[in-house]
């Protein structure tokens, strides 16, 4: 009989001959050695598993890494009264979106409708800036932001979205209005605001028309807003209003406002 080398020296020797086949079956993870082969393209599967090593040649878990891709901005777009144009603003290549709206249209009423998404948990990245356009009335703050789980009419999403002219404003109060979560149809902002003072909008630093990094984490009937990078989130919201839905991702923006967005990522 073949006597085993357990020396330490031995034992990592052999761990890293082989390689992991990671088979997932019924929700279950099966993990068998062999002996080391060339990894090729067709090793997709191996390239989304993180294997974790307290040591070299032990090891910990397994788990799913995300799978993160980047959206093109230019394809296959649903305009719902907006206009767009491919433009470079502050250095970056961009979609900038002006507000064609007629007059008195809600929070519902000005989305660029990204028709090759799917999206219902995860997490969706973006820079956006917004600020008030020529012309914009005296309430305008530059509206920006992010719908989700859109409906195939447009017509029922969740959102979060920016009031940048508020970050920095002298007003303490329009300050605690500069971050909002809406849901639509049926929770406009000023409904949430009658009945949930405080709730559902919050503070954070902002500057009208300059690039904000903005990250979006949904689960199930919870999401988060993270905003330049922010290890804590900026708004939570425990219970989604419109339930746990899916559906596509679009850009929002809201009366009187110029808004650019770029590098945009969704990660399920």
């Amino acid at each position: 009989m073949t006597k085993l080398n357990t020396s330490a020296t031995g034992v990592q020797k052999y761990v890293r001959g082989l390689v992991l086949l990671i088979v997932v079956t019924a929700g279950a993870f099966i993990v068998v050695g062999q002996q080391q082969t060339p990894v090729t393209k067709n090793d997709l599967v191996a390239r989304r598993l993180k294997v974790n090593t307290a040591a070299p040649g032990t090891i910990t878990h397994v788990t799913m890494a995300p799978q993160s891709r980047s959206v093109d901005l230019t394809d296959q777009l649903k305009l719902v009264n907006v206009e767009t144009k491919l433009v470079t603003f502050k250095g970056r290549k961009a979609l900038r979106v002006n507000d064609a709206a007629p007059a008195g249209a809600g929070d519902e009423g000005r989305l660029v409708l990204l028709q090759k998404t799917d999206f219902q948990d995860g997490t969706i990245e973006v820079d956006l800036a917004g600020e008030p356009g020529p012309g914009a009335g005296e309430g305008a703050r530059g509206f920006v932001g992010i719908a989700f789980r859109v409906g195939a009419d447009a017509a029922r999403f969740e959102c979060f979205y920016l009031r940048p002219t508020n970050g920095r404003a002298e007003d303490q109060l329009r300050r605690n209005h500069s971050v909002q979560y809406i849901s639509i149809p049926g929770f406009p902002w000023q409904l949430l605001r009658k009945d949930f003072p405080a709730k559902y909008e919050t503070y954070v630093d902002l500057i009208a028309g300059e690039w904000t990094r903005v990250k979006i984490y949904v689960r199930g009937k919870e999401a988060r807003l993270f905003v330049n990078g922010a290890e804590q989130p900026t708004l939570i919201v425990d219970n989604l209003l419109q339930g746990q839905t899916r559906g596509a991702v679009a850009l929002w923006i809201g009366p009187g406002t110029v808004a650019h967005f770029a590098n945009l990522q969704i990660s399920k």
